[in-house]
Parts: structure tokens; C-alpha cells; sequence
């Protein structure tokens, strides 16, 4: 048990039975009142995220953590399989876990996979990835007036849209946090 001024960025709490990463603090200590910790908070099983005070003397239970880059293998059917590049342990983690991100692994890429007591809890993309693009319409002739894009299907099923000149077979680099395209690889 730690006291709530000892909270940090990155840091696990149990907070109302549940695992919280704590993203913000704050000491604050406004002018006749007594210290408090104003923290930013994000559930780690639903993601919902918000700002809790604490009392400074406030008591709080760290948990254990482990951050450990994992590299994808398959999917089979609602299970999504990393394995651990030292150990050659494979981890499965359900769809509900993977969410969106399930859009962006591709065989062998690797993700960033946050444990709790051993337990995984979230997974953490890096900020761009490599797909091929499987079926891109072409584009039509007279149609380079102004930036124009089309929607091109890449091999996870993301539909990104991207410039007329690309085309079936082409890798491109799309970014994780909104699904846009960067560019050519």
C-alpha cells in the first residue's frame, strides 16, 4: 500500500475492485484547504477514463505490472495468438481484448501487450503499420482537379482511403490511431 502523493504516470491501481492505469496526477494544495492528488484514471477492462481526487493520505494498492512486446501469429476464430520472442510462449487473448486493433496485426508485427499480476489487460499498437492492399478500384481518368482518394481494402479488411495511384499488390503505411493513409512503404 502507497499513499496517494506517491501515485505516478504508467502506475496500476485497484480502485473500486477494478484494475485503473493512472494517465495524469496532479499534487494540488489550494489556499486554506487541505492537499489532494487529482488523478486521471482509465478502467482497464471497459476503457472508460476519468478524473478522481484523492485525499493526499489516501491509501492506494499498486498492482504489479509488465510490459512486454509480444509478436502477432493468428487468429483463430474469437482468440487472437502473440507469442513472446524470448521465451517462445504463446498468449491468447479474446476479441473483446483486441478491439480495433484487430484491424492493424498482421503476421509477425509486433504490439506492446500490458500485464497485470499475469493476467494481459490491454494492447498497445505502434503508431504505424505495414499492410498490403488486396482490392483497390481503379482510379478514373480526369479526376487529379483536386487531392482525390479513393477507398482501397487492405489485407486485415481496414478500408482506407488513399490516392488514386494506388493499386492491388501495393504496400502502404496507414496510421494506427485513426486509420488514415501515410504513404507508400
Amino acid at each position: 500500500m502507497s499513499s496517494a502523493n506517491d501515485l505516478r504516470k504508467g502506475q496500476v491501481i485497484k480502485f473500486n475492485n477494478e484494475p485503473y492505469l493512472v494517465m495524469e496526477t496532479q499534487h494540488r494544495t489550494p489556499g486554506n484547504l487541505r492537499a489532494f492528488v487529482q488523478a486521471k484514471l482509465r478502467n482497464l477492462k471497459n476503457g472508460r477514463s476519468f478524473d478522481q481526487r484523492f485525499n493526499s493520505t489516501e491509501t492506494m494498492d499498486v498492482l504489479t505490472t509488465d510490459r512486454r512486446t509480444l509478436e502477432f501469429s493468428y487468429a483463430n476464430r474469437d482468440a487472437f495468438a502473440f507469442m513472446d520472442p524470448q521465451s517462445y510462449e504463446t498468449v491468447e487473448l479474446s476479441e473483446a481484448m483486441i478491439g480495433d486493433a484487430k484491424h492493424y496485426l498482421v503476421a509477425n508485427g509486433k504490439v506492446e501487450v500490458l500485464f497485470v499480476d499475469d493476467q494481459p489487460v490491454t494492447v498497445d499498437l505502434p503508431s504505424s503499420v505495414t499492410l498490403k492492399v488486396t482490392d483497390a478500384p481503379e482510379g478514373i481518368r480526369g479526376d487529379t482537379a483536386s487531392n482525390v482518394q479513393k477507398s482501397v481494402i487492405c489485407e486485415t479488411g481496414l478500408t482506407v482511403s488513399a490516392p488514386l495511384f494506388v493499386k492491388n499488390g501495393d504496400v502502404i503505411k496507414v496510421s494506427t490511431a485513426d486509420g488514415s493513409y501515410l504513404g507508400r512503404a
